[in-house]
């Protein structure tokens, strides 16, 4: 009896044809053939047997779920086969624009297989070269690519958790798992997948490093990284607060060679200011010169925030901190809007485990570890008065002021100067009057730095739309910004303060 109702994959599995009598179709082309279909069982039976055995290495799976972000993952642990199949769909969607029908059926065979342990006939041929011109099988293998990507902690787009987890623990199983991925864009889209190229790169220090790290050049040293300072605008009780600190290490360092004893001093810093004021510049130019002080022994920087702490669910938190943790030692730990750590108040949700595990690992890793906090004024002071282990922890405190209109000047001037931009005079004294008026208005949350780089990109812009008309553009003209280039002060104000 011919079968008339729409066709159903994901009953039972995707590829499931045995509601269906193959001489019913009679498809006007065929994709592949049944060589094609018995390789793709050879190959993924391979894939599933190289899970398993991954499944069962408890340093492995650990390390790959902690790459997973655990806003997404509600506590579940993935196996192998997800994570291979997430990684398999980035191949994918990286390669969608040059997709067919065949590299169609191969990542729906690999996804039958790895989900449901299940394989297409290859008997089949006609059946299957059938089923996937259908309009049904194609918006379902849509859903399949969006419903079974893995979200990572970093949110990273093409994040191949496989790779990096085998690459971190050093397994063995690293060179196969990139000989099934080159088979697998080369069955899909007949491309050379460059394993050798990605496994030197995951190999490498700074591919294994987390985004969030800013690492230090071997060229690097306490003259550059003074200078650096030097050169920040305004700042002064900032730049004051860091030669007070250098000269207190550098004693201690001269006690020490004299055979007297010493205080313990602890890194751990408090940053208070407005957004916009440098202090993750400062972070990281701290980081530089404890290492160069021989108090730190790498001297990275690793940012993060609540988010990046903080987990959805019970025991998850710790692991979270600590990892953040692991990977900042040796360096500096900048962690900013620090009170959204303990954002209600009341300590019933995670923020009081990971303040915790926080003073713990500070604890563990005291004499490796500078642990900066950052944010606003009185929610740092409520910050740190809420917990005794943060009090006696933080005891130094850096204050960054606003920007004064002139030294807002200045920074946009700089960002001229980077970009090869000139002001004319009337353009500079309407920038001028934008930042009296800004400044004039400013609270807590007036971004500094970030709104005067906004206001630059705005008459960037502008200056665009004004020549890009002109048919003969001279290079002073790409160069200059004039009066008109520059957004009207008042409108400005009621952008940046949302009057």
């Amino acid at each position: 009896m011919k079968k008339t109702n729409p066709i159903s994959f994901l009953e039972d599995s995707f590829l499931s044809i045995k509601n269906y009598i193959e001489e019913e179709f009679n498809p006007s082309k065929v994709y592949f053939d049944a060589i094609f279909v018995s390789k793709l069982k050879l190959e993924t039976t391979t894939i599933i047997n190289l899970c398993n055995e991954l499944n069962n290495s408890s340093e492995f799976v650990n390390k790959v779920n902690s790459l997973v972000n655990s806003n997404t993952s509600n506590g579940n642990q993935y196996k192998a086969q997800e994570f291979f199949l997430s990684d398999i769909i980035s191949i994918y969607n990286q390669n969608s624009s040059i997709e067919t029908e065949k590299s169609r059926f191969v990542l729906a065979y690999y996804f039958d297989a790895l989900k449901n342990n299940h394989f297409a006939d290859e008997k089949a041929i006609t059946t299957l070269n059938k089923l996937i011109t259908d309009s049904n099988f194609c918006s379902n293998l849509e859903n399949i690519r969006a419903q079974n990507r893995i979200t990572s902690i970093n949110d990273k787009q093409n994040q191949s958790f496989l790779l990096t987890a085998l690459s971190e623990t050093k397994n063995p199983n690293l060179q196969k798992i990139l000989n099934s991925y080159e088979n697998f864009a080369h069955l899909s889209f007949n491309l050379s997948f460059d394993k050798e190229a990605t496994k030197q790169i995951l190999e490498s220090k700074k591919a294994v490093a987390n985004s969030n790290i800013t690492a230090i050049s071997e060229e690097d040293t306490l003259e550059k990284v003074l200078e650096e300072l030097h050169q920040l605008v305004g700042l002064d009780k900032v730049k004051q607060d860091v030669n007070e600190i250098i000269n207190l290490l550098e004693v201690q360092k001269k006690r020490e060679l004299q055979g007297l004893k010493n205080i313990e001093i602890m890194l751990h810093t408090v940053f208070i200011g407005p957004p916009g004021t440098g202090k993750t510049t400062v972070a990281r130019l701290l980081g530089r010169i404890f290492k160069h002080l021989g108090y730190l022994s790498k001297g990275q920087l690793y940012e993060t925030d609540r988010e990046g702490m903080i987990a959805g669910y019970v025991g998850q938190t710790a692991t979270k901190v600590n990892k953040v943790v692991e990977e900042s030692k040796g360096g500096v730990l900048f962690i900013d809007e620090a009170y959204g750590l303990n954002q209600n108040g009341l300590g019933n949700d995670y923020g009081a485990e990971a303040v915790n595990t926080l003073l713990k690992r500070m604890e563990d890793f005291r004499d490796d570890l500078a642990v900066v906090v950052a944010g606003y004024n009185e929610p740092m002071q409520l910050f740190i008065a809420s917990n005794p282990g943060l009090r006696s922890r933080f005891n130094r405190y850096f204050f960054f002021e606003h920007f004064t209109p002139s030294q807002l000047i200045q920074i946009f001037e700089s960002f001229c100067q980077k970009s090869d931009f000139i002001l004319t005079p009337e353009a500079l004294e309407k920038i001028s009057d934008t930042f009296e008026l800004l400044y004039q208005k400013k609270d807590d949350s007036f971004g500094n730095a970030r709104v005067a780089r906004n206001i630059f990109e705005k008459c960037v812009q502008n200056q665009a739309n004004r020549i890009v008309k002109i048919k003969k553009i001279s290079k002073k003209a790409l160069k200059t910004i004039t009066e008109g280039d520059i957004p009207e002060p008042t409108e400005t104000v009621k952008q940046v303060y949302l009057e």
